[in-house]
C-alpha cells in the first residue's frame, strides 16, 4: 500500500467531513438567526422546559443560531478541531434532550420516532463525522511523534 496515497485519502476524507459539518451547522444556524428554522417549534418547547427561567426565547434562538454558525465555521479551521469538537459535543448533548424530555413529540410508539424524533436521531451521522475528524487529528499527531 502506498503511504502517500493513504495520507491523501485520509486528508480528503477529513475535508469532506469538515465541509459537510460546516454546511449543516452553518445552514441550520442561519435558519435560526433568520427566524425560519423548521426546528424552531421543538427548540422553543425544549427551551420552555429547561432554560426559560434564565433566558428569553427571543434571545436564545438567535444565540443558538449564531453558535451553530460558529461551530460550522471552526470545523473548517483544522487547528481549532478540539474546540469545534468540544462545542459540537455540548450542542449534540442538548439536541438529544427532546427524546427524553418530550417523548410525546418525538416518539410515536416503541422504536417508532415521529418526524422531529427522526430529525434528532439523524445526528448520529454528524457524531460519526465529527469523531472521524477528531480521531484523525490524534492519529496524525501520534504518527508524527513516532517519526521523531
Amino acid at each position: 500500500m502506498n503511504l502517500s496515497n493513504t495520507n491523501t485519502h485520509n486528508v480528503t476524507v477529513q475535508w469532506f467531513n469538515r465541509i459537510a459539518l460546516f454546511v449543516v451547522f452553518f445552514w441550520f444556524g442561519a435558519l435560526k438567526v433568520l427566524g425560519v428554522s423548521p426546528a424552531e417549534q421543538i427548540v422553543s418547547q425544549l427551551h420552555a422546559l429547561t432554560l426559560a427561567k434564565f433566558i428569553s426565547i427571543d434571545t436564545f434562538l438567535p444565540f443558538l443560531g449564531y453558535l451553530e454558525c460558529f461551530i460550522g465555521i471552526i470545523w473548517l479551521i483544522p487547528r481549532l478541531t478540539k474546540l469545534a469538537f468540544f462545542l459540537f459535543c455540548c450542542q449534540m448533548a442538548t439536541t438529544f434532550l427532546p427524546l427524553l424530555l418530550m417523548p410525546n413529540e418525538t416518539w410515536q410508539s416503541l422504536f417508532a420516532l415521529s418526524l422531529p424524533g427522526q430529525y434528532i436521531i439523524k445526528n448520529v451521522v454528524l457524531i460519526a463525522s465529527a469523531y472521524t475528524i477528531y480521531r484523525a487529528g490524534d492519529m496524525q499527531l501520534q504518527s508524527f511523534q513516532q517519526e521523531i
